[in-house]
């Protein structure tokens, strides 16, 4: 077992090695044809932060392992709102920019239900998947489309974070080129060996490979993401923070679900548990993410606390699924816990927003 362990933090450690150059390589490239930083932001770094979650999916569904891919994707997903944005929040409380709440956030909902939709036949096929990749082409051309309307805090923000100072000579192209070549030969690498320890750790633990792929794979595949957020939040840029983890979910569903169900020998076969449960609470967190956004434009310390106890529960909820000791069903699960949480906390923000709105008035 500890070899397999030790075999499976190889290939995440290479896998985020590779994702790495694979960004700096295309972000100097981008930069050196005259790319403008916000656009690097939002595609090139989106894209690279998701390219482990991408080489794990496609790996996985080329072996016929849907479960690991469909495992990945939700779990990044669910990780990546109730983890990376409580964390984020609980270190500097976030401010949430307008696109968000106006556009990015109900398209993520969107974007979920539909990917529910598909899914509800039982089978994600190459169909499915060609729908999910004309989706993400217009999501990234309306998104580039977007870019050029920003407001100039937002292209400062962006500019600070990703503007590359790279001359275009031959050496530089060529140098560049060589980090995108060694970093997708890192993630062919990584992925390879991640799939392979996974499947071993859920042979050996005997769960299931989704039970795997929700949680350590989804983990470990999210961990670019995590440190992008952190780190901008750290910095105060809240665009990039929220913008990396919704942007990430809203790739990982239509590029990186949509690349698996392509590749995917027969489909990607999509049991009953991930419909009553997995599929439900990926929707769940998206909606939740309303509210959230909308209610003082802000993530608070106590509303990322929430966001981060979320995914505790759910956490614990899977590896208790997994071995069978689960006591609870998962509608139970949503109507003893979440819902009653998310009410109690959604109506303390808004009447904690509407003091705040009070106080400003009265002082004007």
């Amino acid at each position: 077992m500890t070899n397999i362990i030790l075999l499976f933090i190889a290939g995440l450690v290479i896998l985020i090695l590779g994702a790495e150059l694979l960004v700096r390589g295309a972000s100097r490239l981008a930069a050196a044809f005259g790319v403008s930083p916000l656009v690097i932001g939002l595609t090139i770094v989106a894209i690279g932060t998701a390219s482990p979650e991408i080489a794990v999916s496609i790996q996985a569904a080329a072996n016929g392992q849907g479960d690991l891919t469909l495992g990945n994707v939700l779990g990044s997903n669910i990780f990546n709102i109730l983890f990376i944005l409580g964390v984020t929040s609980i270190v500097a409380p976030i401010v949430i920019a307008e696109q968000l709440i106006r556009k990015d956030a109900p398209l993520l909902l969107g974007i979920s239900l539909l990917a529910f939709v598909l899914a509800f036949d039982g089978n994600l096929g190459a169909f499915d998947g060609i729908i999910l990749l004309l989706l993400v082409a217009m999501y990234v051309f309306f998104a580039l489309k977007q870019s050029r309307s920003e407001s100039e805090a937002v292209q400062k923000e962006y500019a600070e974070e990703y503007k590359q100072k790279e001359s275009r000579t031959q050496k530089s192209i060529i140098i560049n080129s060589a980090f995108i070549l060694a970093g997708l030969g890192l993630l062919i690498l990584g992925s390879n060996l991640l799939v392979d320890s996974a499947v071993q750790i859920a042979e050996v633990l005997g769960v299931s490979e989704l039970a795997i792929g929700l949680t350590i794979v989804a983990i470990g595949t999210s961990l670019p993401e995590v440190a992008t957020s952190v780190i901008a939040a750290l910095k105060g840029e809240s665009d990039i923070a929220v913008g990396n983890a919704v942007g990430s979910n809203i790739f990982n569903l239509l590029g990186v679900l949509g690349i698996g169900a392509l590749v995917s020998p027969n489909g990607i076969f999509v049991g009953p548990q991930v419909l009553q449960f997995d599929l439900p609470a990926m929707v769940f967190v998206a909606l939740v993410t309303l509210p959230v956004f909308y209610i003082d434009s802000r993530i608070s310390r106590i509303e990322g606390g929430l966001l981060f106890s979320y995914y505790v529960v759910y956490v614990i909820y899977i590896i208790m699924r997994a071995d069978g000791s689960a006591s609870l069903t998962s509608m139970q699960l949503f109507i003893t816990f979440f819902v009653p949480t998310t009410f109690i906390a959604l109506m303390i923000a808004a009447l904690r927003s509407l003091k705040t709105k009070r106080q400003d008035n009265s002082i004007r």
